[in-house]
């Protein structure tokens, strides 16, 4: 009655992932956890959760009410991007994360969960997926998607320890570059989009 279809629950888990790909952002992860920043994995997967579920069913009316287009929202999304890709670069400190009650300063809402797991990509991606699958069958795949995110979250110190100091500083200054390139991509073909909007 609700549609279940194994295999459209397989494509948008697969779909989602890619765009989240949660595990290539560990290495930005490990680069906030050196710097004391505090990232609460179930508290990041149950907002992300959150987050695209409303995004789901009233994102597109959400920009609509403060005249916000899909391309603006993307070009801000990606400025936040390449902004986490300098710090992992360079080794500056440019956001200003709240004090966490640990000691730690909280970076669970901002970059983690926006936009790094539930950003501009993951929108757009969900919201075209809709007119495609079964309600029920994309809501569960992101279900799995957010459990995907808590486990490595969770287990982050193991991948510290499996990765080591060297190799986690090799892997952050890597993968900054990389975030600073989808970051400039992300902006320049919204952009273009933005652009001829107003031509």
């Amino acid at each position: 009655m609700l549609g279940i279809n194994g295999l459209e629950i397989l494509s948008c888990f697969l779909a989602l992932f890619a765009i989240i790909d949660v595990t290539g952002s560990i290495p930005i992860f490990l680069s906030m956890r050196e710097k004391n920043r505090v990232i609460k994995p179930f508290k990041a997967s149950i907002y992300s959760f959150a987050f695209l579920l409303i995004f789901l069913f009233i994102g597109e009316w959400i920009l609509k009410l403060f005249h916000v287009d899909f391309s603006s929202f993307a070009i801000a999304g990606a400025l936040v991007l390449l902004i986490l890709s300098i710090e992992m670069i360079f080794g500056v400190e440019i956001f200003k994360y709240e004090a966490d009650s640990s000691g730690g300063q909280d970076a669970t809402m901002v970059p983690v969960v926006f936009p790094l797991i539930a950003g501009p990509g993951t929108f757009t991606t969900m919201l075209s997926m809709r007119s495609e699958y079964q309600l029920s069958n994309l809501i569960l795949g992101i279900a799995i998607n957010m459990v995907v995110v808590f486990l490595v979250l969770h287990y982050i110190d193991f991948v510290k320890k499996l990765l080591g100091n060297s190799g986690a500083y090799i892997l952050r200054r890597i993968f900054g570059v990389i975030l600073m390139a989808i970051a400039v991509r992300l902006f320049t073909a919204n952009m273009s989009s933005l652009i001829a909007s107003f031509q």
